[in-house]
């Protein structure tokens, strides 16, 4: 164990799969940095030669979390031009994408208590992020006249909470959360009423 521990090809990224794994199974508290070695098959004092503890384990997750996630929403942003509309509710639906797709990430990004702002890099990331949100909500709100036409952070942060409530109760097998809608269904009609009351999108008749 101990030669191999010392000899993996990208212990780095080896630790970072195998928390993962632990954080999709067990959430991010549920496991010591001395599973996560086992996991990757190597020993535990090999893991503090990239992290001092689970907290830096974790917030390195988040990270590339929110690097995939951004760029995921960007693409979204960019693939839904050239309606404003069209490219909101893109970035809404690749919220929920990413969600699915990396659930591990997902949490540790958003559920595991790390703060934004522990480095940097972390925190240049994540404004990224929203920032393609609140870049796709300034654009839609042009079409409000500017003395009713809501901030862009706040429009922003509106879907985000309203994605976010989405992915928590009914997109991740939440127990007891059961409704009889898609996950995206929810969160396209939600949008909708939100945007009505804005009156970007006409009432319905």
């Amino acid at each position: 164990m101990s030669k191999r521990g010392y000899h993996h090809g990208n212990l780095k990224q080896a630790l970072i799969d195998a928390a993962l794994q632990l954080i999709e199974e067990k959430g991010p508290t549920g496991f010591t940095l001395s599973e996560a070695a086992k996991t990757a098959g190597v020993t535990p004092a090999a893991v503090y030669r990239h992290f001092e503890g689970r907290e830096d384990l974790i917030a390195e997750i988040a990270l590339q979390g929110f690097e995939v996630f951004a760029d995921l929403l960007n693409y979204a942003y960019d693939t839904g031009q050239p309606s404003a509309l069209a490219s909101f509710e893109a970035v809404g639906r690749a919220y929920l994408a990413f969600a699915r797709k990396y659930p591990g990430h997902y949490i540790a990004m958003f559920e595991s208590g790390i703060s934004m702002q522990r480095s940097p890099e972390l925190y240049a990331v994540a404004n990224r992020a929203l920032g393609v949100l609140e870049r796709a909500a300034d654009q839609l709100a042009q079409q409000i006249p500017e003395g009713k036409r809501p901030p862009p952070q706040m429009f922003a942060a509106h879907v985000w909470a309203m994605a976010h409530g989405v992915v928590e109760l009914f997109a991740r097998g939440t127990p007891g959360a059961r409704v009889p809608f898609p996950p995206e269904d929810l969160l396209e009609t939600g949008i909708g009423i939100y945007l009505r009351g804005l009156g970007l999108i006409p009432q319905d008749t």
